[in-house]
């Protein structure tokens, strides 16, 4: 570069930086400045040997990321310094995490280290990189929340600034922003910087859509904005006569919703009835702020008629982000349906700028409490660190879009849980031992199922007992992560009781067989029955799914492993042994599809090569049925984001946690307390529910019919042998 262009570029620089401070939503003290100049150097320093794909100075960037924090989100000078020095640590060999502390304080170089962890994760994970990356970017919530939100701020300015790049890399960047990032700034209600990504990420992934939506949008701006005048000038002599101050003004729907709604609707885009909406701002003080809302509700109906069943207020119940505004549908001119959004300045602030506007209406203690509730929420699907990272995303995903619900307790107090969540969500909201101790629920005071849907308004009292505990069908009935976490803990804690058993019974048992029960032993027969740990061959031994015959067939195959393991030797040097895919699955493992686990017909995609065990999904092909992908399938990507609507999920089930149904039918002679009798056999003997149960006499004879839910037959059969020994029993058979 000649030295024209460099002092060019510099004063470029120099401007960027003056116009950064002059945007930013806080007033900035000078303490402030002083530390936002000092972090502004170091960046400039660190930086100035690079250049970004486009040919400019890389210190750009991160000006940039730093002004989409200062401005649209609007957070303090810590987060600006941190923003401006993101990448210096990771960048440049001269500036260690240590020097930013020590320059800049602990807060600062704590969010540097989230946001360095961040960008430096392998790539060579086993699992999917953009899993692994929501997972580890969450987990950084232990050390700062900011963190979060200056990423969300770092990859708004690449998308922006992403057309210089291959388009395979635009691709791959785009996909991830609409998995991940979207929903996130959603989540923590960002709702403007949610909206940018989602239309850059389509503008990328799907170009074609994005500018035929786009063309199609700026023809149609004329007329809207007419439309709005139209509306406006309905209202306002009613507004006016009531002296408020206020703004109405159209908001253009994004790209993105159009384009789904279009998908989902199967419509057109001319179909689309409410490409946008029209926003009333009035200006009001805390005290008036309500009932003014409600009064602006009342002038726009007294006008134009509101559509019942599209009434959202969430100024009586705000959002769990914070986000507060009346919403209603009214029928405006010429017949077109139109949605209307009442907020006050306020309200609009922290709609625009999300957590950190509702921050400067709290003082002092208060704002600390709102963003230590906020952290709780996020980190509640954190608290399992066993999760896999894609299950985690999924899970997570699951409470990222969906709508929510309110549900009241007893008490009156109100919930908010997500749209589909259960009793059994709601046990967990509440608190953990109220879930793991539920035994039932009543819904508006009826008793319903624990996999009833909630619907908003619903009263919910749960009914709990010492007794209760979480069985495997509670992962059908719970939606939200956090109840699916701990019911996952429960059941794998409840598998190691079960396994203790087993192992005692498994010593007992290989003692007959003159065998030690011993770690080289145990390694033999997780081999032998191409088991994954120990702990599962105990559960099965304890269950029966490992009976005397396997273990006498691994006894006599255990003096032949020697022998055979030389000859393999000689005949196969270092020849990995094939496994037998067709004889686990039939044998221990099955592949079920979606929430209900059906059996479905599939085929195993040929770019991954899945087998049991391995995290999956299934693919709706249109040709070729399902095809099952691993999650972290090289293909994985571009299928989740651009084909969502044919993604189901799937999972390897493990055949000694399915459980299956059987049915007893009993006959004898009747006499008193055999019914009795015969229900303690049945809850006295361990893996075994009753679902069904019915007895009659007639003249003195005495039938029965059980339905119990059991894990395999050998568990029936000792069932049914218990059942002869009760005195009055003649037969007993199974249906």
């Amino acid at each position: 570069m000649t030295a024209i262009e460099i002092e060019k570029e510099n004063a470029e620089i120099t401007k960027a930086y003056k116009n950064l401070l002059k945007v930013s939503y806080r007033t900035l003290t000078k303490e402030d400045k002083k530390l936002i100049r000092s972090a502004f150097e170091v960046a400039v320093d660190a930086h100035k040997e690079q250049r970004r794909k486009s040919g400019e100075a890389y210190i750009f960037h991160p000006i940039a990321v730093a002004r989409i924090v200062a401005s649209e989100i609007g957070l303090d000078a810590t987060s600006i310094s941190a923003a401006l020095l993101h990448d210096v640590v990771e960048d440049n060999e001269d500036y260690s995490l240590d020097d930013i502390e020590r320059m800049f304080g602990e807060t600062v170089a704590r969010i540097v280290d989230g946001l360095t962890k961040i960008s430096s994760l392998k790539k060579d994970m086993d699992v999917s990189q953009q899993a692994e990356n929501f997972r580890k970017m969450l987990l950084t919530l232990n050390d700062d929340v900011r963190v979060i939100i200056i990423k969300i701020a770092d990859r708004l300015h690449n998308m922006q600034t992403m057309g210089s790049m291959p388009p395979q890399k635009q691709v791959k960047i785009a996909s991830e922003t609409l998995y991940i990032y979207a929903p996130l700034a959603h989540r923590i209600g960002l709702y403007n910087i949610k909206t940018e990504l989602e239309d850059l990420g389509l503008k990328y992934t799907e170009p074609e859509v994005y500018n035929d939506i786009l063309t199609k949008m700026k023809e149609s701006k004329e007329e809207q904005d007419a439309y709005i005048k139209e509306f406006s000038k309905i209202i306002t002599t009613s507004l006016n006569k009531e002296s408020l101050g206020y703004t109405i003004k159209g908001r253009p729907k994004s790209i993105y919703s159009i384009k789904r709604k279009m998908v989902t609707q199967g419509v057109s885009f001319d179909e689309v009835y409410d490409k946008f909406a029209i926003r009333i701002i009035y200006k009001s003080d805390a005290e008036n702020e309500k009932f003014l809302a409600w009064k602006i509700y009342s002038i726009v109906t007294d006008h134009f008629r509101p559509n019942p069943t599209r009434l959202r207020d969430w100024i009586s119940s705000p959002k769990s982000t914070g986000y507060e505004a009346l919403h209603i549908t009214v029928i405006g001119p010429k017949g077109k349906w139109v949605e209307v959004q009442i907020r006050s300045d306020r309200m609009n602030e922290i709609a625009e700028k999300g957590y950190a506007a509702h921050y400067k209406y709290k003082q002092g203690n208060q704002e600390e409490d709102a963003l230590e509730t906020w952290i709780n929420r996020l980190q509640e699907a954190l608290e399992n660190p066993e999760t896999n990272a894609v299950d985690f995303v999924e899970q997570f995903k699951l409470n990222l879009y969906s709508k929510e619900i309110y549900i009241f307790t007893p008490k009156g107090d109100l919930k908010s849980l997500p749209k589909g969540a259960t009793p059994l969500d709601f046990a967990f909201s509440i608190h953990t031992e109220v879930g793991m101790k539920t035994r039932g629920a009543k819904v508006n005071g009826k008793l319903v199922p624990l996999s009833h849907e909630l619907k908003s308004g619903d009263q919910v009292d749960i009914m709990t007992s010492e007794s209760a505990k979480p069985n495997s069908n509670w992962l059908d009935y719970a939606t939200t992560a956090r109840a699916r976490s701990k019911i996952k803990s429960a059941l794998k804690e409840d598998k190691k009781v079960i396994a203790e058993d087993g192992k005692e019974l498994l010593r007992r048992k290989l003692k007959q067989l003159k065998i030690t029960l011993d770690e080289k032993s145990i390694n033999e027969m997780v081999t032998h029955f191409k088991l994954r740990t120990s702990l599962d061959l105990f559960y099965r031994t304890s269950i029966g799914t490992i009976d005397n015959k396997m273990l006498k067939d691994y006894a006599s195959s255990r003096s032949n492993v020697l022998m055979s393991f030389i000859k393999n030797k000689i005949r196969k040097p270092n020849v990995p042994q094939d496994v037998d895919k067709d004889e686990i699955t039939a044998k221990y493992d099955m592949l079920v599809f979606g929430k209900e686990e059906e059996k479905l017909d599939y085929k195993l995609s040929n770019c991954c090569n899945p087998i049991p065990g391995d995290s999956v999904f299934g693919f709706l092909t249109v040709n070729e049925g399902i095809k099952v992908h691993k999650k972290n399938c090289p293909n994985a990507l571009s299928l989740q984001s651009n084909y969502a609507y044919r993604i189901m999920s799937a999972k390897w089930i493990d055949s000694s946690q399915e459980e299956f149904t059987a049915v007893i039918k009993m006959t004898g002679i009747d006499n008193l307390g055999l019914v009795n009798e015969v229900t303690k056999v049945i809850s006295s003997n361990m893996h075994v529910n009753i679902k069904n149960i019915s007895f009659e006499t007639d003249d003195g004879i005495f039938s029965g019919k059980i339905t119990v839910v059991v894990k395999n037959n050998a568990l029936v059969n000792k069932l049914m042998n218990n059942l002869k020994k009760i005195n009055g029993i003649d037969k007993v058979s199974r249906v």
